[in-house]
């Protein structure tokens, strides 16, 4: 029964729940479920640690999540929070009557400090057991450590500061390494830095904080019961021999420190520092005195004092040195708890409003302390008999409201931004505060952000006459919409449009508001180009035109169309007030092929020069089969200059880009047959003499020449076409040289060529009747003879005009005689040459050694009927016959199967003479005969050598192995 009783009693100190600055709102519990159901959960809730000591407690201090608890005056305990394990016990080894006046813990839970009232200082290691005492600390009753967070590790403290009850500041270090019997003290120095007075007198130091700024400066705060020093000076910097702070100390050796004052108090103090992370800088301090509690900002950066926002908050009612003094204070981010001997009051630093009263029961005893744990956030108190554990959740959860009933509205939002419903409410109160106080801007800034009634909103500003304030609430609401608001997007962007319009057109005739219409219209151009805004603006781009076009504005109506790359509509307009340089400036800048396309008809009459010069420049990116109507559009003036400026494009396309295009390239030919005929034959010898490689139509050449009488031209396309006979009867009508070139183009086709120079001497002959040119002409072409030319002569032409040509002529002949008849001498001595050569075959011999073998087979050649080459090579006929007929065309292929058939179906010879003759009138009776087979045979097998004659010469690019039974091979390799 008495365990259930004090469970009981246990649950009852266990409840505590925070508000701060405003009264809790009580939920629910039938009904929908929302976001305040959270706030049921107490920001500060305590738990009794589940310990139960041996002996009473004398002090508790906690750091980096490993407790140290003194019982008694002999008895250390040492608990490590998070891994859970057994309590350490470390003897003190005490035998006189000390007690344990206080304990001290660094940042990072290794090294703990024991403060004797016999004024012994004890210490003991994280990682050891033994307790070994500081010689060099003896006699100094020590009442505050300054921790060095920036050197301290777990080995060592680096420089740390002491505060002694006496008033003296000393600098001391500590090392964890225990040496042997006589290895080297903890304490590696001890010297005095600084004597703290008050009052005439050394005051005892009740706190010690030192901390290093973001420049490389220190800082020390150091209070006694009515004083706060501070001590701001350039520390040591890492790494050097003199790490301390004694410089720091010594530039107040002549004067003292600034400090602040208080008239009251407690006999003591002490001082709270809030660190949002371990290691990081302090942000906030708090400064338990008699007067009250001292609250403010901690500033490194400046450079005067580290205390900002200083103020006095007073402690509650019936608590103070009159009353219940308070023993011990801790600092949250927005809270200080103060320790009472029967409570634990919590104020809120931003009203100074106590939010938490929470008492203890008797049973435990009055409270002797409170510490905080800096890595966990953890807030510690302790009794005699018990120990309890505040946790801290979500302290910042109802801070907003505090901050929205200070008006301080930045930092309401900063601690409900991720709750919507309250930063709705944040905004929409901030916004009725600034419409108040007539800043219309920020207010319609913050109604955007806000779930307020659009329409409310707007008719709030209209009635105030802020058309500017509605214009910049309009379009943070257009920033605002989703995606699928089309019909919203719309409505504003052309309630927008006509607000600035308006605005523009009441100011654009006043002199006096010039500046105002030009800060007016560059707002309006901002928003027209806004990225956010673009993809509404876009949507609604046919009524803000349309709104435009009704207000007369052309420079924004321009503007806006090229915003929204709709540079047909720019392009159309400039056409329209016939600013055709314009409008080609806004076709090259944007380069878009089409718009080219489209407007090219109408400035090339206009700027003909300048509109090919941008063709040019867009080079292929434009389709020239596309611009062909606008040039013949153009050119059917017939003016040179028209002409030239199409031939000039054409040219560009053919030359430089390579157009391959039939219809550019007939076109082109077109212009020059009109314009350029210089050019015309100049194009076509360029583009060669081989059809297949010509890219204009050759019978549209043709006719297009012909009908501009170009005959130079004709002659070349039917000289393309290969039609020569009319190529030399058109270029004996300009010029008997042209002709004898196309006479001699047909190389191949002497009958042709001679018919071609029989035309040519023709027309000699009898146009020009002139003998010698005929002549002349007949000398040019080696295949004409006189007889061949001299029908085409009158009668009355004597022989003398002749004479030369006849005795040419004979001489010719008698010398292709004499040739004859050296080819004659020449055959019927190789003639000979071959009868004697056979005569010699028919004795040639080889000799078969009875170890010789078939070159195919490798077995000896005497087994089987063989075959002998010239070359050596011997082979038997079956293996011959497998080797040559893979070889072989197919047709023979064909021929020596039905050789080898017959051969098989002819009977064998006879041994007697009669039977053969027989044999072989019966043969020659009914078909060859055996010996004419094999003769046929040995010619397709053994014509020349396998292995040195043509055969093994076409089998050079052979694949080793046959496509087709390649697969079967691999598959025979594995």
């Amino acid at each position: 029964m008495a365990s259930i009783l004090d469970e009981y009693e246990d649950s009852l100190s266990r409840s505590a729940v925070l508000q701060p600055g405003c009264p809790s709102v009580a939920i629910p519990h039938s009904g929908y479920v929302n976001a305040q159901l959270e706030e049921e959960v107490p920001i500060f809730t305590k738990q009794r640690f589940d310990f139960t000591p041996s002996d009473r407690i004398t002090s508790l201090v906690v750091s980096c999540n490993h407790l140290c608890v003194s019982l008694g005056k002999d008895v250390l305990l040492r608990i490590d929070l998070g891994k859970g394990n057994q309590p350490n016990h470390v003897e003190l080894g005490r035998k006189d009557d000390s007690k344990v006046h206080k304990m001290f813990l660094d940042p990072t839970g290794s090294h703990l400090l024991i403060a004797l009232s016999s004024t012994e200082v004890l210490y003991v290691n994280r990682n050891g057991q033994k307790v070994r005492p500081l010689a060099r600390w003896k006699g100094q009753l020590v009442e505050s450590v300054g921790w060095n967070k920036a050197l301290g590790t777990e080995n060592s403290t680096g420089p740390i500061l002491v505060g002694t009850a006496q008033g003296q500041i000393f600098e001391a270090e500590l090392s964890a390494s225990e040496g042997g019997l006589f290895g080297p003290a903890p304490d590696l120095y001890f010297r005095p830095l600084y004597v703290l007075n008050e009052e005439g007198g050394p005051a005892p130091v009740c706190s010690l904080e030192a901390e290093r700024g973001p420049d490389g400066r220190g800082f020390v705060i150091a209070t006694t019961r009515q004083r706060l020093f501070q001590f701001i000076g350039r520390a040591a910097a890492e790494g050097t021999e003199a790490q301390g702070f004694s410089g720091l100390f010594a530039a107040y050796t002549d004067h003292p420190p600034p400090f602040r004052e208080f008239p009251s108090n407690l006999g003591y103090s002490e001082l709270a520092f809030y660190v949002p992370k371990l290691r990081s800088a302090p942000r906030a301090f708090a400064w338990m005195m008699g007067d009250g509690v001292l609250y403010g900002s901690l500033d490194c950066g400046r450079p005067d004092s580290l205390l900002s926002e200083e103020k006095v908050w007073e402690y509650p009612e019936g608590v103070g040195p009159g009353a219940s003094p308070p023993l011990a204070i801790v600092l949250t981010q927005f809270h200080f708890l103060l320790l009472l001997v029967d409570r634990v009051e919590a104020v809120c630093t931003l009203t100074g409003q106590v939010v938490l009263r929470d008492h203890f029961l008797e049973k435990f005893g009055p409270l002797k302390h409170m510490v905080k744990d800096f890595s966990t956030g953890q807030l510690w108190a302790y009794t005699e008999r018990a120990v309890f554990c505040y946790h801290v959740q979500r302290e910042s959860r109802d801070v907003w409201r505090t901050y929205l009933d200070m008006n301080r509205f930045d930092l309401a939002k900063e601690y409900c931004r991720e709750r919507p419903d309250c930063l709705d409410t944040v905004l929409a109160r901030e916004a009725d505060f600034c419409f108040r106080q007539r800043r219309y801007l920020e207010s319609a800034h913050c109604y955007a952000q806000t779930q307020s009634y659009f329409e409310e909103i707007a008719l709030k500003f209209l009635e105030a006459r802020q058309e500017e304030a509605l214009a910049e609430f309009l379009q943070r609401k257009l920033a605002s919409l989703k995606p699928g608001e089309r019909t919203q997007a719309t409505l504003l962007t052309t309630w927008l449009t006509e607000l600035y319009l308006s605005r523009l057109g009441a100011l654009q005739g006043d002199p006096e508001a010039l500046n105002l219409y030009r800060e007016t219209r560059e707002r309006f151009r901002t928003f027209l180009s806004s990225p956010r805004h673009k993809e509404w603006l876009f949507a609604s781009r046919a009524s803000i035109h349309e709104l435009l076009a009704s207000h007369g504005d052309t420079e924004h109506m321009v503007y806006f169309a090229v915003i929204m790359q709709d540079y047909e509509r720019v392009v159309a307009y400039h056409c329209q007030h016939e600013a055709y340089k314009e409008a080609l400036a806004v076709l090259a800048r944007h380069r878009d092929p089409q718009l080219f396309y489209k407007f090219s008809p109408i400035l090339i009459r206009h700027i003909p020069c300048e509109l090919v010069d941008a063709w040019i420049e867009m080079g292929s990116r434009l389709d020239a089969r596309q611009l062909i109507p606008a040039l013949v559009n153009y050119s059917q003036g017939g003016e040179s200059r028209q002409v030239s400026q199409a031939i000039r494009y054409m040219e560009f396309c053919v030359n430089v880009l390579g157009e391959t295009e039939q219809a550019i390239h007939n076109y082109l030919l077109s212009l020059y047959a009109r314009g350029q005929p210089a050019s015309l034959l100049a194009y076509l010898e360029q583009a060669g003499a081989s059809p297949h490689r010509i890219h204009y139509d050759l019978k549209y050449a043709l006719r297009l020449c012909a009908e501009h009488n170009h005959h130079h031209a004709c002659v070349h396309v039917y000289k393309v076409l290969e039609l020569y006979e009319e190529a030399v009867d058109l270029a004996l009508q300009v010029d008997v040289d042209l002709a004898k070139q196309c006479a001699d183009l047909p190389e191949e086709d002497e009958e042709l060529r001679k018919k071609l120079w029989l035309k040519i001497a023709r027309y000699v002959v009898q146009k020009e009747e002139d003998v010698q040119t005929a002549m002349a002409c007949l000398a040019s072409c080696p295949l004409l003879k006189i007889e061949d030319v001299l029908p085409f002569f009158p009668d009355f032409v004597t022989i003398d005009h002749f004479k030369e040509a006849i005795c040419s002529s004979l001489k010719a002949y008698n010398q292709h005689i004499q040739e004859l008849q050296r080819e004659m001498e020449e055959a019927t001595a190789s003639a000979q040459r071959i009868r004697r050569d056979l005569q010699e075959l028919r004795g040639r011999y080889g000799t078969v050694e009875p170890q010789d073998k078939c070159a195919t087979c490798d077995f000896p050649l005497l087994n089987r009927p063989f075959y002998l080459f010239l070359c050596g090579h011997m082979f038997h006929a079956d293996c011959l016959l497998q080797a040559v007929r893979p070889g072989l065309p197919a047709y023979k292929q064909a021929r020596l199967e039905e050789l080898q058939r017959k051969l098989g179906a002819a009977p064998p010879p006879a041994k007697g003479s009669t039977r053969a003759k027989e044999a072989e009138g019966g043969a020659a009776a009914g078909g060859p005969s055996r010996e004419q087979l094999k003769a046929d045979l040995d010619e397709l097998v053994a014509a020349e050598c396998v292995y040195c004659g043509e055969l093994m010469i076409r089998s050079i690019d052979r694949p080793f192995i046959d496509p087709q039974h390649y697969e079967e091979e691999y598959l025979s390799w594995l």
